[in-house]
């Protein structure tokens, strides 16, 4: 099920959202840029590999933020980006750009380290923005539970419905335990799951303390908010 847009019709500035998205957009065009041997060499310099972390913590821990930025492929930059864009500007106009980027880095590095410690022998590079937007997914569920996520069911494209955020983003949360109870290779489930846990866990710490409305630039779809 892919979300196209939720139920919020303003979001604001998403100042931080967007910083993240053109800065991994541009790391990935210079990945590219310096061609396909280049582009391995980077994911190895510059991701996060498990058991060199374990091996030095202190002078591996840098790799956690810098694997954030980088990705493996164009589908992968463009699953990680498109729910990027989907959720998080909702989550940002609630906690403000400096609350969401802190939430956004601590679930990452949550993410990578909880990946870590299920497979502390791996030496392959992980990389991608996964982990901490999935952080913001769990955010996303805390702050509006009873919000809407317009999707489509792939391949069915022309067929989209509304669905309650918290039915989408606990089958979601659902599928990454699932997966990574089996095992299935290439994708770092444990991550998804940690840093969508550690969202949830986070959120009521970094949102503001006072209740206030943002109107007039804070609209929600038939009051869902």
């Amino acid at each position: 099920m892919l979300p196209l847009r939720d139920s919020i019709l303003y979001h604001g500035p998403a100042l931080g959202t967007k910083m993240i998205l053109y800065t991994c957009i541009i790391v990935f065009f210079f990945q590219l840029s310096r061609g396909p041997a280049a582009f391995g060499e980077g994911i190895s310099a510059w991701g996060f590999i498990p058991v060199s972390f374990w091996a030095n913590p202190g002078g591996e821990f840098w790799r956690i933020f810098t694997s954030m930025f980088m990705h493996g492929s164009p589908g992968h930059i463009f699953g990680n980006l498109w729910f990027l864009w989907v959720f998080a500007p909702a989550v940002e106009g609630k906690l403000g750009a400096k609350r969401f980027l802190l939430l956004y880095f601590m679930a990452g590095a949550g993410a990578a380290l909880l990946q870590a410690s299920f497979m502390p022998a791996s030496t392959l590079p992980m990389v991608g923005a996964s982990g901490a937007i999935s952080g913001v997914l769990g955010a996303y569920l805390i702050i509006f539970p009873r919000a809407f996520i317009l999707t489509i069911v792939l391949p069915f494209i022309f067929f989209s419905f509304w669905i309650p955020a918290f039915f989408y983003l606990g089958y979601w949360a659902f599928l990454q335990l699932l997966y990574g109870l089996l095992g299935i290779p290439g994708v770092a489930w444990w991550a998804h799951l940690g840093g969508f846990l550690l969202g949830v866990f986070l959120t009521p710490f970094v949102r503001p303390r006072r209740s206030y409305r943002a109107d007039p630039f804070w609209e929600c779809w038939r009051g869902y908010c």
